[in-house]
């Protein structure tokens, strides 16, 4: 922590800070009146807040980018060159930021032709030399460099701006095993995506990390490259020219010349007129409230009693008790009044392993010390393993970790995690410290050294189990019955399930993937070569710059949409401009083909990666991470892997069964989209179609068209199976015609003809949006709600975005909660029967087993039974299965 009798000097990031805040919170849930988005602004903000609060800096300055372009782009024209085009909804959110921080009275800085990395290196130089103790707030890793003794860097998590790492030096060295002086030099051999800087092929952080300790400084590895052998040695000396760039364009500047030094950046007293004129424009009543707190505090004087916050938020922190063996037992016993209340629970960790436990209702709280030698806790065990109610945060965290310590857990009564997602579907939730201070309008508290916990926790687990109690009820008031039931009969029974998958994970060959990554890299080079050839000369097929000279300048070729930096060269773009052209061009050909080999590579790598000790890939299952309601998967993504294509069938051979297992069993449900359509709509032609199990496709053709089934062609197929699935998503006339490649007057006739002969679908998407306008949401067949307030926005670009959205979500949403209740019925089964095969993969509409010996005929049983009776609709919902020593094989 800073030295009380300095000065501390502040500079924040702030480009860095609000793009963080913009992807942290939900686009939809942060919009004025009028339509203007405030999500950055809000997040960015609330962080300030609470640093204000916590570390009470006496001077303080922000840093912004003034442009995406700076010197170094002079010095590598494709400096940052592949960043995304500023989403729309960021753009705006600046020039409001900084107007408030204007009215708070805290200087801005930027400068031309520098970063705000630069900025804040600067003031950090000048700032030590001042003798201010220095804190830098900043989202860029590049900043790591400036750590020293007098520098602390406070660095937000991957879930946004609500949780800052505190990075002295000592937290760089436990972090990355180096100097902080000498990350740079790690950065440059690895390189960064996001700045577009390729490093050395083959080199990750541990191998850099290892040749900075044993030469020093990237200087010390390039004198002695000679020495290092194999691959990785013939990458470094080839691409050597690489590290250097790199290392050059990374490292900040520290004397850019400013119009202000340190001792010009004293807190000034905040403008709380000014902070209330553009606060109430902004429509941030609680952030209004906690900044007039902190201005009254910081003034002396005693807020407005209209802005101070409902008394309820006032706390007073149950007592810690340290309990073991009979005593524990006792506090359980009494405190649960027999097992009929609910305990918060929270778990105490580390380096992996459980190290205590806190335990709370909203009145008491214990902390149970937890060691590989312990008492006997047969009693607390038992409860554990119980039905007695338990209340948790991302409890499938600590399902798995009390898995791998040997211990059962049961009775989730609540998750407050998987609850906040419910109520606010669209935003990804954070951990228990933001959700706290979103929900309760608290801070979870500093540490104390005379809790009952090691020093290194920032706060006691009981405690935390505490806040999860009034977390969990100020989140239940909240729900509606129907959100009550999703969550408890749907979402927390899934949390186990979902758990066991992660655990058990999927075994992946190793040599098949090695031997596919060699392939796509010889690929990709060939297409390289050829395209070349093309052309008359090498390019870097990466660089949006270098491509939008060959193909609009030296080819001639007509422009796509304009960006700031010229015409788009994103795939999108590229495949309409084939299209567009009187024959596709061969280098535009391979081109593109040269993109889907170098995706297809970096998936295969990142398969490799992941692939643990144990032979198995161990993917999470991210349970609130769409604002449908599907799960998807992550580190890796499971769900990217092509299915039509034959590199994708040959990644998905990799994925086999294990030993001790005799095949894997694949079941996917069949148009189910289209399934919940019919029902939903209530269309007795689609309802029919499905009931006599008829080609769904075909039977549409044959009444839009107006033929016989059997005369229906595969064009009229196409067409009508494209806008079937796009009216779902609602897609307009435009967007079918690009798809179809016809004329936008023939996609309108198509639209018309459909609904004349399907017109219980048109009543249906029209009423659903009219509904949803009214009721500010769209609810699923179980009761699942998506809130929808940009349905009465008078941004008409917002309003038709919500408009599209309102449409699918009933239907994708009804899809996500049917293969969870088909997941839970087959999980439960299969428990039932004490079969040994398991549930392995959940992909799109997919599910993936691995069966034991002699128990096919039963999973085939179990699986197709519980799928087609995961919901009674007005069709049969339809379950093709397939078995095979992989994945692929395993097809249907």
């Amino acid at each position: 922590m800073p030295d009380s009798a300095k000065p501390t000097l502040m500079v924040i990031d702030g480009h860095s800070l609000a793009f963080r805040a913009f992807y942290a919170l939900p686009v939809d849930s942060f919009t004025t009146r009028d339509g203007q988005h405030t999500n950055a602004i809000h997040g960015f903000l609330a962080m300030l807040i609470l640093l204000l609060q916590k570390e009470k800096p006496t001077h303080l300055a922000v840093a912004f980018d003034i442009s995406r372009f700076s010197f170094r782009n002079r010095e590598y024209e494709e400096y940052k060159g592949t960043r995304d085009e500023t989403p729309q909804e960021f753009k705006g959110q600046v020039p409001l930021l900084q107007e408030a921080l204007k009215a708070m009275n805290i200087i801005t800085i930027s400068k031309e032709d520098y970063e705000a990395d630069d900025v804040l290196a600067t003031l950090a130089e000048r700032g030590k030399a001042d003798g201010f103790d220095v804190l830098l707030v900043s989202g860029d890793r590049d900043t790591i460099q400036l750590v020293d003794d007098r520098v602390t860097l406070l660095y937000p998590n991957a879930r946004g701006v609500s949780e800052l790492k505190r990075y002295d030096r000592q937290a760089v060295l436990e972090r990355y095993g180096i100097e902080p002086h000498q990350y740079p030099d790690i950065a440059a051999l690895v390189g960064e995506t996001s700045d577009n800087l390729t490093g050395i092929d083959k080199v990750g952080e541990k191998t850099a990390v290892k040749w900075v300790l044993q030469y020093g400084s990237l200087d010390g590895i390039l004198e002695h490259a000679e020495e290092i052998k194999g691959v990785v040695g013939q990458k470094l000396r080839e691409q050597k020219d690489n590290a250097i760039r790199n290392r050059k364009l990374n490292r900040l500047v520290r004397d850019v010349e400013l119009p202000v030094g340190p001792a010009d950046l004293e807190r000034r007293p905040i403008d709380m007129a000014a902070v209330r004129e553009i606060f109430d424009r902004l429509q941030f009543r609680t952030l209004l409230e906690r900044l007039t707190k902190i201005a009254a505090e910081e003034s002396g004087e005693s807020a407005p009693q209209e802005s101070v916050p409902a008394p309820s938020r006032a706390r007073t922190e149950p007592p810690v008790h340290r309990l073991v063996d009979e005593e524990l037992a006792q506090w359980i016993e009494t405190a649960t009044a027999g097992g009929t209340t609910p305990l918060g629970l929270r778990l105490e960790t580390a380096y992996g392993d459980i190290t205590g436990f806190g335990l709370a209702t909203e009145t008491d709280s214990a902390y149970v010390p937890w060691a590989s030698g312990r008492q006997d806790y047969a009693t607390f065990e038992a409860w554990l393993a119980s039905d007695a109610p338990k209340l948790l945060h991302a409890s499938k965290r600590e399902f798995k970790l009390l898995a791998q310590a040997g211990l059962r857990i049961g009775g989730i009564a609540f998750d407050s995690s998987i609850a906040s997602w419910l109520l606010r579907p669209g935003s990804k939730p954070g951990d228990l410290a933001s959700q706290v201070y979103d929900a309760l309008g608290e801070t979870l508290p500093e540490a104390d050294p005379n809790q009952l916990v090691p020093a290194t926790e920032a706060i006691s687990p009981a405690t935390e189990a505490w806040f999860v109690v009034r977390l969990a009820r100020a989140l239940e008031e909240r729900m509606s019955d129907s959100t009550r039931r999703v969550h408890t009969e749907l979402e927390l029974p899934l949390v186990p399930v979902l758990a066991r998958m992660e655990l058990d994970g999927v075994t992946v060959n190793r040599e098949l993937l090695a031997r596919l990554n060699a392939e796509l890299t010889d690929t990709a080079a060939e297409l390289a070569r050829r395209a070349f050839a093309e052309i008359g000369h090498e390019v870097n097929l990466g660089s949006p710059k270098q491509l939008q000279q060959v193909l609009f300048e030296e080819l001639g070729m007509p422009k796509t949409r304009s960006t700031k930096t010229g015409f788009s060269t994103d795939a999108a773009s590229l495949a309409d401009l084939q299209d567009q052209l009187p024959e596709p061009h061969p280098f535009l050909t391979l081109l593109l083909q040269h993109r889907d080999a170098t995706k297809l590579k970096q998936m295969v790598e990142t398969l490799e990666r992941e692939l643990g000790a144990d032979g198995r890939i161990h993917t999470t299952y991210d349970q609130t991470g769409t604002s449908t309601g599907r799960i998807s998967s992550n580190d890796p993504n499971l769900q990217n892997i092509p299915i039509k294509t034959e590199s994708g069938r040959e990644i998905r051979a990799a994925f086999e069964h294990g030993a001790g297992f005799e095949t894997l069993l694949t079941a996917d449900y069949s148009q189910i989209e289209m399934r919940i359509m019919a029902h939903l709509s209530g269309d007795e032609g689609l309802i029919s179609a499905f009931n006599a199990g008829e080609d769904l496709h075909r039977f549409v053709g044959s009444r839009v068209f107006q033929v016989e089934p059997a005369e229906v062609t595969p064009f009229m197929r196409t067409k009508v199976k494209a806008m079937s699935y796009g009216l779902a998503y609602g897609l307009s006339a435009f967007g079918l015609s690009k798809q179809l490649r016809i004329e936008t007057s023939e996609a309108k006739q198509l639209m018309a003809d459909y609904f004349a002969r399907f017109g219980a679908v048109r009543d249906y998407l029209r009423n659903v949006v009219e509904q949803a306008r009214i009721d500010g949401y769209t609810e699923t067949i179980f009761g699942r709600r998506r809130p929808f307030g940009d349905l009465n926005s008078n941004n008409r670009v917002l309003r038709e975005n919500a408009e599209r959205a309102a449409l699918n979500a009933p239907i994708q949403g009804s899809a996500a909660d049917i293969m969870k209740l088909a997941m839970l019925g087959i999980a439960r089964e299969l428990e039932a029967r004490d079969l040994r095969s398991r549930m392995l993969l959940q992909v799109h509409d997919e599910l993936v087993f691995e069966v034991a010996p002699g128990e096919l005929d039963a999973m085939t049983e179990v699986v197709t039974t519980r799928m087609r009776g995961a919901a009674d609709l007005r069709v049969p919902l339809d379950v093709q299965v397939g078995t095979g020593p992989n994945w692929d094989a395993a097809a249907h």
